[in-house]
């Protein structure tokens, strides 16, 4: 959320940030949103008691007040139901730590890791109803290193999720909406200038 809220503030970036919304009152990001001076709301789902139906349409008002055009997910760690996905189809977007299709859902550096994987990274796709499987905006990756640890390797990938986000909404927005399968950033791995 911080690098979205970076990008949008300088000159020429194709988008605002009008709105960050969490399901969770207690969520860091409201507080730093609000220090930016960006409208915040929280549709914490435990006040919706297991009505997902409920809670969905009060976040998808929500994000219509507020004038939103492209949902970007970041840290929202809620099954979206079909409904609000094809609300928002085409204009929702995700980040995951891996490179999809590789490695979808929880736990993604402890599986990379066990997999034996030299190259590891994120994703930023559009989001489907069905989890991580969506068009893929853009990648980078990292190399896996002798000795990552997954608290390395996350932090690794996390530096990636920061530049690659915003890099993402701007293809995204110039694109006219469509994933750019040619989009694809590898970074160079130590010592070889080329990259892999």
């Amino acid at each position: 959320m911080e690098a979205l809220v970076r990008a949008a503030a300088a000159p020429g970036y194709p988008a605002e940030i009008a709105l960050v919304l969490s399901n969770r009152p207690d969520a860091p990001g409201l507080a730093r949103a609000a220090a930016a001076r960006i409208a915040t709301a929280c549709v914490d789902h435990a006040s919706y008691r297991g009505d997902r139906a409920a809670h969905e349409a009060a976040v998808d008002g929500c994000l219509r007040a507020h004038g939103a055009e492209v949902v970007c997910l970041a840290g929202y760690m809620r099954l979206l139901t079909p409904w609000l996905v094809g609300a928002w189809e085409g204009r929702m977007l995700n980040i995951h730590p891996s490179l999809l299709p590789a490695f979808p859902g929880l736990d993604t550096h402890r599986r990379a890791l066990a997999a034996g994987v030299k190259l590891h990274g994120c994703t930023v796709h559009l989001v489907t109803a069905e989890v991580d499987s969506g068009p893929i905006i853009t990648q980078a990756a990292v190399p896996v290193l002798p000795g990552d640890t997954e608290d390395v390797l996350a932090a690794r990938v996390l530096a990636q999720e920061h530049r690659l986000y915003a890099l993402a909404l701007r293809l995204h927005i110039e694109g006219g909406g469509t994933a750019d399968p040619a989009a694809v950033i590898v970074n160079p791995l130590p010592g070889h200038a080329d990259g892999p």
